[in-house]
């Protein structure tokens, strides 16, 4: 039986340039609970590297060598050692209205909600060990992060179905990693 390792929120945002090319990778969390600690960070993936930013560098790196680095859509691109950033990251999450976050230099909103639906897998890798996960998503029409004051290139992506809209700007909320 699985146990929980994470109780918190999650969400996430891609960005992609003219040709498909994923220009930026922004995960946020707010762990409430976890085999390492609790608080707020940011992962931040970009082609010149990664950005680890949270209070706790115990917390906020295993959230990126555990959980982000693994995560599909950053399959295929180089993962250098995380930079950590100790500084405090604030967090509103709403699944009615969206995000704001920001600390360490980033700065990220998302807005117009287009679903909230449930997610549950009982089959979801990371470094190669199955893990369950469930949690409620929010895909989103619009997203912009900004990383030291400068508004950051790409666009998101949406698609889907009207019934069953998709976004790479997401909430994700109530969520919970067991291994």
């Amino acid at each position: 039986m699985r146990k929980p390792i994470l109780v918190g929120a999650n969400p996430g945002l891609q960005l992609f340039d003219g040709s498909g090319a994923c220009t930026a990778y922004l995960s946020t969390w707010q762990v409430d609970w976890s085999t390492h600690g609790a608080g707020n960070a940011f992962v931040l993936w970009r082609p010149d590297g990664v950005r680890a930013v949270g209070e706790d560098p115990e917390l906020t790196l295993w959230l990126a060598d555990h959980f982000v680095r693994h995560f599909p859509e950053l399959d295929g691109l180089p993962w250098p050692a995380p930079r950590f950033r100790q500084a405090a990251v604030r967090v509103r999450l709403d699944l009615a209205s969206g995000l704001w976050a920001g600390g360490g230099g980033i700065e990220v909103s998302m807005g117009d909600v287009l679903d909230r639906r449930a997610f549950a897998t009982d089959g979801f890798p990371l470094a190669g060990v199955e893990h369950s996960l469930s949690l409620v998503t929010g895909p989103c029409g619009r997203a912009r992060v900004r990383v030291d004051g400068r508004l950051q290139p790409g666009e998101i992506s949406r698609g889907g179905s009207p019934g069953r809209p998709s976004s790479s700007a997401f909430l994700a909320a109530a969520e919970v990693w067991r291994a």
